[in-house]
């Protein structure tokens, strides 16, 4: 009997093995014939809706703290975007005291017209990390988006970039004046060009405007895309351009928006725009990103499933050279994408603060797998190319029923004797902390309504032999190995 439990569990251990994925991780960053991208000092970024802005910062207790999360990572501030649709839906107004001044009908709504005063950019000049502000093009006044911009600069120390106007090829059907004389990709480029060149000149800055800021994810090479853009600037709007950006909201079910193939099929949309912009020697962003458009999906964006998006999602985005990701936050109480509100932390902040963990105080970062399976591996490295962190991922779907699969990864190339790790896991892919099923990270999570950390910090220990050390995950769980 013992004889065959023992060949029992050898049979196991080699079906295990064979079953394993295995990476091997370069011992400095340029090695080993990976693909390398820089990292920026903070890549994880916030966008907040244009009218909301200012009740995230006065009303809502857990956005600072949230911030200040990462920024203890990092030792940076993650960058912030403030715009969106009502951007263009809102006029500057230097007599108001206001940050923003609106009526709704319901709370959960967004206003269809706003105006703002100079005290909208004090309070975004307050925030110790940089600044994005989104200003009105669609309603094609120019002298009052002059005014705005010029308090902006005059302001925000902060001020990174401004926008002028937001995913522009919705104009048409929103009605808005600029396109009296007819709307497509041409005309909003020479657009762009001419209000980039008057707003940069009337600031007297340069570069200042974040281009492009468009949604649209047709065609190839992309339709109202950057280098369709950058093919028609000349070197005069150049020189204002401080950065290009897009908009992606994948959307689709938790199975199809965290599998990792699909993430990296999603974002090879994007290569030859984010080509083009390289070219120019100037960053790209996603200037507004999250799991479903419109605010979120009930059944998608508040799930696990889609913390474990976020977090593959921001390191494929980055290993493609998008140097920041701006997750968007809506309207306050009616946003289920939000990664906080009011009330309730969502699961999806998780998979931003692994993120930012994995990639914190790194310079550079590589994907150790092609994107075709389910299962990921990235390494970070330091300032002298060193590797500093490895991360795993099982995207494996676990709905919450039935027997939970695990996946063995094994990393080779490892120094040392044994490697601590740090793993992100919740009951199954669909658990919602705002429904009692708290996610945690090295056994941590996050409070509601003031998003402090609570719980014991652990971290899993596991030898390496030959320089090798072998993990195992369960479906949609990932893992963060501290390589130093």
């Amino acid at each position: 009997m013992f004889r065959n439990c023992s060949l029992l569990v050898l049979f196991a251990a080699i079906i295990k093995a064979v079953n394993a994925v295995t990476f091997i991780v370069p011992n400095a960053a340029g090695a080993g014939g990976y693909k390398y991208a820089p990292l920026d000092p903070a890549p994880v970024g916030i966008s907040f809706e244009f009218f909301a802005f200012p009740s995230y910062f006065t009303n809502v207790s857990s956005t600072n703290q949230c911030l200040a999360n990462w920024k203890d990572l990092t030792g940076v501030w993650p960058p912030i975007r403030i715009g969106g649709t009502t951007q263009d839906r809102a006029q500057y107004d230097p007599s108001t005291s206001a940050f923003v001044v609106y009526t709704v009908a319901n709370a959960a709504d967004a206003p269809s017209t706003l105006t703002f005063g100079p005290s909208f950019m004090t309070l975004a000049a307050n925030y110790q990390g940089s600044v994005v502000v989104g200003l009105n093009r669609g309603k094609n006044n120019i002298a009052n988006t002059i005014s705005a911009a010029k308090v902006a600069v005059s302001q925000m120390s902060n001020l990174l970039a401004i926008e002028l106007g937001n995913e522009p090829e919705y104009y048409a059907s929103a009605g808005h004046p600029i396109t009296s004389g007819g709307w497509s990709p041409t005309t909003d480029a020479a657009s762009q060009n001419n209000w980039a060149v008057s707003i940069g000149s009337a600031v007297d800055r340069m570069p200042i405007i974040q281009a492009g800021n468009s949604n649209d994810a047709s065609g190839s090479p992309l339709t109202w895309g950057a280098a369709e853009l950058i093919a028609t600037q000349n070197t005069t709007v150049k020189q204002y351009v401080k950065t290009y950006a897009h908009h992606n909201y994948p959307g689709g079910t938790v199975t199809s928006l965290m599998s990792h193939s699909g993430i990296s099929t999603n974002l090879h949309k994007f290569d030859g725009d984010i080509a083009a912009a390289l070219r120019q020697g100037k960053p790209y962003v996603f200037g507004e990103t999250n799991s479903v458009s419109g605010g979120g999906a009930a059944s998608v964006s508040p799930t696990f499933g889609a913390a474990l998006w976020t977090m593959d999602y921001v390191l494929r985005t980055t290993y493609s050279n998008i140097s920041r990701t701006y997750f968007h936050h809506g309207t306050v109480g009616n946003c289920q994408y939000c990664f906080w509100g009011r009330y309730s932390m969502g699961a999806p902040y998780y998979g931003g603060y692994a993120a930012t963990a994995f990639l914190a105080k790194g310079s550079y970062l590589t994907a150790l797998d092609d994107g075709k399976t389910n299962y990921a591996a990235y390494v970070s490295f330091d300032a002298s190319r060193a590797p500093l962190r490895a991360l795993l991922y099982n995207s494996d779907y676990f709905s919450g029923s039935g027997t939970r699969s695990s996946q063995a990864f094994v990393l080779e190339g490892i120094t040392g004797n044994s490697v601590r790790a740090k793993r992100l896991t919740a009951a199954s892919a669909m658990s919602r902390q705002d429904q009692g099923q708290l996610p945690t990270f090295g056994g941590q999570a996050f409070v509601d309504g003031d998003c402090t950390i609570t719980g014991t910090e652990m971290y899993e220990t596991a030898t390496v032999a030959g320089g090798q050390a072998t993990f195992t995950l369960k479906a949609s769980e990932a893992l963060v190995v501290y390589l130093q």
